[in-house]
């Protein structure tokens, strides 16, 4: 289980009622498939060794005996097939009553049965006529000579892989009011399994979806879901093996129906355990006694194998794939960071606003956003203070797009040259001009930051930050420049959002004049403009040349901040992302220079101003990233020293 990836595989193979040498051959087959790729966890349908629409037949000594019979063969068969645990239903007698029951087998062994706990009599089914309900208390039974736990409080647990622990429900149990998984994950179920055989009516489908993928969601696991498909009677009914396997409110896989489709997903058992930890609200049960006890499997070690994982990893995670819902998303995050600076202004009886603006993306951002609390409070805009300030890298694209935009708004507009300001100012530190170091460039933004708060100051207004969450993961700001405002609208919006949320605004605000400078802002390379232009006059400082790709950075930082992904792992799942825009070593070198800046600039977001959150990750000292500005990070950059050691190509 390399990084806490576990193949799970729902299997509904093609069966004859009641024929249970046929159904353990395709089983059989099914266990052999999936065993060849890769797969660790194996499921089968409720009652698939004989068939879940066998009705009075289910009280036939022949057919309880032939079942029996087919399990012992395929625990022998498991034999084969080392390291994979495999989950199959049939009817099984216990204490003179029929219960409907999934055995686990694995190396040869039948490690447990779980009996169905709620037993459906209403519609089309009559399952009570023949079954009893299963109990959740631990008990014995003998199959093969051999004894065999039985109750529905089994757990089943792997020394070599101790974060993933399964618990089992079968069909009806999910769809009660309280089902066994509640009752499973609060004794620390990972992964719930639950084996089925649910019939086919019209939008019965997307109810199961939303019920299996809600409840993966509502316990914070992994959900298997396998259901009986072609094969079954269909006297009366028809089953559609609608096979799903889905991880805390995500669907992973989801077969085609009425095709007996396996279904294969790689879970990440981290990514749950880590989620888990997070959530105060998550309960455990502690006291053995509430549950009538729960008896944990010691299972045989679960195989270990290098995964070409099968899993989709969004290169943007923030930003949605589907053009409709990225829509949604952008109006609702501008409704957030305008209502946040909104209440703001209203707060403080403020009708004048600061904004410093470069012809850049954030600044244009952070405009927009204030034009929009303007027009919600019904303030004049020409209370919005445009402040552009030339300097040493100003260009004529930039400095124009900044003049041309403020108009369209119907803002003030004020053009402050600092050349001087700044050159007195290095004159007055015995800074030389001709030396572009860091005091060269953060004089000139802390120049432009003094200025709109004096400015602020003038017009009894407040300053508004234009800084992005992207840069405040790197420290990409200039303490006390850039970095300080009485209010920062994007404090939470990450770059790769940022660029959304205009393109966004330039789609739908019907002035063709805004949307044209809007696009041209789109199309302007991300730069502070701190250093002189190229002497064709374009942009020499490019940000993304100096700190790395904003895409990468926004990726690395969704996946350790909202699921605390280590170094490696975070490699690993980069090079999946990526692997047609960047190769190893270039991943490689900027998540190493992600991790450092990371560490080393916590000094900067410990005292960041109020800023809306807007999504699941955000850096707010007084939100989600509760951090000490000195915590170290060699543990995690020699996490990735390890990496080089390991792979040539970084060397």
């Amino acid at each position: 289980m390399k990084d806490g990836y576990v193949r799970v595989a729902s299997i509904t193979p093609k069966i004859r009622v009641a024929d249970c040498e046929y159904n353990t051959a395709q089983i059989k087959e099914g266990m052999k498939k999936a065993y060849e790729n890769k797969v660790a966890v194996a499921l089968f349908p409720e009652l698939c060794i004989t068939g879940y629409t066998c009705n009075d037949l289910f009280l036939q000594n022949t057919l309880i005996d032939g079942a029996l019979k087919a399990l012992v063969e395929l625990k022998k068969y498991s034999l084969e097939l080392k390291g994979m645990i495999t989950m199959v239903g049939l009817p099984y007698v216990y204490n003179g009553k029929l219960y409907n029951v999934v055995a686990t087998i694995m190396n040869g062994v039948i490690l447990g049965l779980v009996p169905k706990m709620y037993i459906p009599n209403y519609g089309e089914f009559y399952e009570r006529r023949q079954f009893t309900e299963g109990f959740s208390c631990n008990a014995e039974t003998v199959i093969d000579c051999e004894k065999v736990p039985i109750g529905g409080s089994l757990l089943f647990t792997f020394c070599n892989s101790p974060k993933l622990k399964i618990g089992v429900e079968i069909c009806e149990d999910l769809w009660t009011v309280c089902p066994p998984s509640i009752r499973h994950a609060m004794n620390g179920a990972t992964l719930i399994l639950n084996a089925s055989a649910s019939n086919e009516t019209i939008g019965k489908a997307d109810y199961r979806r939303s019920l299996v993928n809600g409840q993966s969601a509502r316990l914070v696991c992994a959900y298997a879901y396998s259901s009986a498909g072609e094969g079954e009677s269909t006297q009366d009914i028809v089953f559609g093996g609608h096979n799903l396997i889905c991880e805390n409110g995500t669907v992973l896989a989801e077969a085609k129906r009425f095709a007996n489709e396996t279904v294969y997903a790689d879970i990440d058992v981290e990514r749950i355990w880590s989620e888990r930890r997070r959530m105060s609200t998550f309960n455990v049960n502690v006291d053995d006694n509430v549950y009538d006890g729960y008896k944990e499997i010691e299972c045989p070690d679960l195989r270990e194998e290098e995964l070409e994982l099968v899993r989709y990893f969004d290169k943007a995670p923030f930003v949605p794939d589907d053009k409709s819902e990225r829509d949604r998303r952008c109006e609702e995050i501008l409704d957030i960071q305008t209502y946040g600076l909104k209440k703001r202004l209203d707060h403080i009886k403020c009708k004048s606003a600061v904004v410093g603006i470069s012809g850049g993306l954030d600044s244009t951002l952070a405009l927009l956003v204030t034009v929009r609390a303007f027009d919600l409070l019904g303030l004049d805009r020409k209370g919005i203070v445009c402040v552009t300030m030339p300097c040493f890298g100003t260009t004529d694209r930039t400095y124009n797009n900044a003049l041309e935009m403020s108009r369209s708004l119907g803002c003030t507009l004020r053009e402050i040259n600092i050349m001087k300001a700044v050159r007195q100012h290095f004159e007055d530190i015995g800074h030389d001009e001709s030396v572009h170091d860091i005091t060269y460039e953060n004089g000139q933004a802390r120049e432009r930051t003094r200025i709109l708060m004096d400015i602020a100051n003038q017009t009894n207004g407040i300053v508004i930050g234009t800084g992005d969450m992207s840069e405040l993961a790197l420290g990409w700001a200039t303490y006390n420049g850039d970095h300080m405002s009485m209010y920062g609208v994007n404090a939470s919006v990450p770059k790769t959002l940022v660029r959304h949320l205009v393109r966004y605004y330039a789609d739908t605000c019907g002035d063709v004049s805004l949307s044209g400078v809007l696009t041209d802002v789109l199309d302007t390379p991300v730069s502070p403009e701190l250093l002189p232009p190229n002497e064709d006059g374009s942009i020499h400082q490019k940000t993304e040349d100096l700190v790395g790709p904003y895409e990468l950075h926004d990726f690395f930082m969704y996946h350790m901040l909202r699921f605390q992904v280590g170094p490696s792992k975070l490699y690993r799942i980069a090079k999946i992302a990526f692997k047609e825009e960047y190769d190893d070593p270039t991943i490689y070198k900027w998540l190493r220079t992600f991790i450092w800046r990371f560490f080393a600039q916590q000094f900067k977001r410990s005292c960041l101003p109020d800023g809306p959150k807007v999504g699941s990750v955000a850096v707010s000292p007084r939100g989600d990233l509760r951090m000490p500005s000195d915590a170290c990070g060699d543990l995690w950059m020699k996490e990735l020293d390890n990496i080089r050691e390991k792979e040539d190509c970084l060397k």
